[in-house]
């Protein structure tokens, strides 16, 4: 794995959209919904994919440039979920074995999901499961692994979403994006500039959990507290040092908002435009339709749609879960 990620040039987006051919869709951009009398709000429904994230396409991708051959020993990935979903989807369809080292307190409907996918889950307390990722390997395990946010091939896969966003929308002030990893957003950055456009690419995070917000006001990586609530996937204590230069070149915004707008988020977006949202999915929602920002026509990428049914009771009731 490269010390730090270069930006992804367009010829290596495009033969990720090859690769990714029958196995990712291409998911709509369409209106919010929100009866916000403000600017325009559009979303780009990743939440559709068939494992109920964008991360299909930067596991899917990764794996296929992997040599074939090595393929067979199966395939392993540390994730709180949905790199992990992706991962045993693929093995899945590769027809080899697939393990997933999980953060203990991983979302249950995501464990029920890997399951019913037949991988094989390990679970290990937080701080082992850090020392792994930023390791990029766990001890004991002899399949391939597979790194959704690192590896090159992976970043080329997340910008195939920007690159459809300008497809779809090619009149845009704005694309705004959760931060979890920060591939995501890198990516997506990274085909707005392959493209030779002047998009920017606004971070989106919590405003208990804001590692990416930290680094930036200090011009380093820096450990942060870290509460993200219900919210999994984003909002780690720190950025992994391989993605910081990345960040800091394509990503100089990040806006926050609270745990109870995420919430109010995910109950607009079930309610008026019948989108089911996880956290993570809504943060950039949040952002757009009630940050301050100065973008009157704004994509927010609804990343994932894994949210527990108790969670989405609660929300949809008008609270915030624990």
């Amino acid at each position: 794995m490269p010390k730090s990620l270069a930006p992804v040039s367009l010829a290596e987006i495009q033969a990720a959209q090859r690769r990714l051919a029958g196995l990712a869709l291409r998911t709509p951009v369409v209106p919010c919904e929100s009866g916000n009398p403000g600017g325009e709000v559009f979303l780009k429904l990743e939440n559709l994919q068939s494992i109920g994230s964008f991360k299909v396409r930067p596991v899917a991708n990764a794996v296929l440039a992997k040599p074939a051959a090595s393929l067979a020993k199966g395939l392993y990935t540390l994730s709180s979920g949905n790199s992990a979903l992706a991962l045993a989807w693929m093995a899945r369809r590769l027809g080899v074995a697939a393990a997933a080292v999980v953060a203990e307190g991983a979302p249950e409907a995501k464990l029920a999901r890997l399951r019913a996918l037949g991988a094989r889950i390990v679970q290990v307390p937080f701080a082992q499961w850090w020392r792994s990722v930023e390791s990029c390997g766990h001890a004991g395990e002899s399949g391939v692994y597979v790194d959704a946010v690192r590896d090159p091939f992976a970043l080329a896969g997340d910008a195939t979403v920007g690159i459809e966003i300008i497809e779809q929308l090619p009149q845009l002030d704005a694309i705004f994006v959760s931060v979890g990893g920060g591939a995501l957003a890198c990516g997506i950055a990274c085909a707005v500039r392959a493209l030779g456009l002047g998009v920017p690419v606004i971070a989106c995070e919590l405003e208990g959990a804001q590692p990416l917000s930290a680094a930036l006001r200090a011009g380093r990586v820096v450990e942060t507290r870290s509460n993200p609530g219900f919210v999994s996937g984003v909002g780690f204590h720190a950025l992994l040092s391989e993605m910081w230069p990345l960040c800091r070149e394509l990503l100089s915004v990040s806006l926050q908002v609270s745990l109870a707008e995420v919430a109010a988020a995910i109950k607009l977006l079930a309610e008026q435009n019948k989108v089911i949202a996880e956290g993570a999915g809504a943060i950039p929602v949040a952002a757009a339709l009630w940050g301050r920002h100065p973008f009157k026509r704004v994509c927010a990428v609804v990343s994932g749609g894994n949210l527990g049914n108790g969670m989405l009771s609660t929300i949809l009731a008008g609270g915030v879960p624990p």
